[in-house]
């Protein structure tokens, strides 16, 4: 189980991707952005290997893949795409070293969490691997074997920093609701067991020992469930938010989960004033009650989502953006 209450988190961050190709550059611009919590970037721009499944199946412990045309499969052996994937962590690895000298505040890492992974993952005969029970319990294995090995790694690069770890599972929801389509398209593989997806998540959450944050950017985020899996922090697009999850949020705020809200566009678009920017987070802590003074410690602003499909001017702008958006938080809490 990763430690909850007692870290002590930056006011804003990114989710992970990044636009363009260069390593150095990208880790230049997000440790000069968030100066208090970077994160270590991915440019999947650079192509299959880059993208955030192949980055963490490159991550894998004797389990391999390659690319089709319909994505990646399970392969026998790795071959030149887990072999592209590693070299590439190894450069945006040396990157992050590189400008995080000195370092000592907390940086985030992300890999994608195991139902998204079994999600996207093709077994030989084409079909996911989440249609096949065996298969995702080797996957959840293998990837928490492969994540206790990476976190290592940036320890040991970043020794001065408390390693967070986040979880990418866009696709949880629709593991949860049984609307991942097969591989034909036309039927969808069966609705997981929430038992099932909570005690896999918490097999991988609890390969580290400090903070985990789940991020997903579709809408109903299972905040509960994440949080019963050991979760530190929920991270989501708070313009999708909807009345349902309200209670959700609460409930989560008094329990001590911190909540990564992303409320800056992350696609090129005009941007408004920062405090405009999380007005609507102020209006959310209002209705449910909460005390204005508890804003900044319960929140860590963030893009709605990777940053990846955005200019190299417009990303710099948002990272910055969500700094100055959480310091009008701290700021100004009524």
């Amino acid at each position: 189980m990763s430690e909850n209450n007692d870290f002590s988190w930056g006011p804003a961050t990114g989710i992970g991707s990044m636009p363009g190709g260069d390593a150095r550059e990208a880790a230049k611009t997000v440790v000069g952005s968030f100066e208090d919590f970077p994160h270590l970037p991915e440019l999947p721009a650079r192509g299959p290997g880059a993208d955030m499944v192949g980055r963490t199946i490159g991550l894998l412990v004797e389990m391999y893949a390659h690319v089709e045309p319909s994505g990646w499969r399970i392969s026998d052996r790795p071959g030149r795409d887990t072999r592209r994937a590693r070299s590439w962590m190894g450069e945006d690895l040396d990157a992050l070293e590189e400008f995080t000298q000195g370092y000592e505040g907390v940086v985030k890492v992300q890999a994608v969490g195991p139902w998204t992974l079994a999600a996207a993952l093709e077994l030989r005969g084409g079909e996911a691997a989440l249609g096949d029970p065996g298969a995702c319990r080797d996957l959840v294995a293998s990837l928490a074997e492969g994540l206790r090995a990476h976190l290592a790694e940036v320890r040991r690069r970043v020794p001065g920093a408390r390693v967070a770890l986040q979880l990418d599972e866009p696709s949880l929801t629709a593991v949860l609701r049984g609307q991942v389509r097969t591989a034909s398209g036309y039927r969808t593989h069966r609705a997981v067991d929430r038992q099932v997806v909570e005690g896999a998540l918490r097999d991988v959450v609890a390969v580290h020992d400090g903070p985990v944050v789940v991020h997903s950017c579709a809408p109903d985020v299972p905040f509960a469930l994440l949080r019963r899996a050991g979760a530190t922090a929920v991270s989501f697009d708070f313009n999708l938010l909807t009345e349902r999850d309200e209670e959700q949020i609460g409930e989560a705020v008094e329990s001590g989960t911190r909540l990564f809200a992303g409320v800056v566009a992350s696609t090129d678009g005009p941007l408004s004033d920062p405090a405009g920017s999380v007005m609507g987070v102020r209006t959310l802590w209002r209705r449910l009650g909460l005390p204005p003074g508890t804003l900044a410690e319960s929140l860590v602003i963030t893009p709605t989502c990777g940053l990846a499909g955005a200019s190299p001017a417009y990303a710099r702008a948002a990272l910055a953006h969500c700094v100055k958006a959480a310091r009008s938080l701290a700021d100004n809490p009524e």
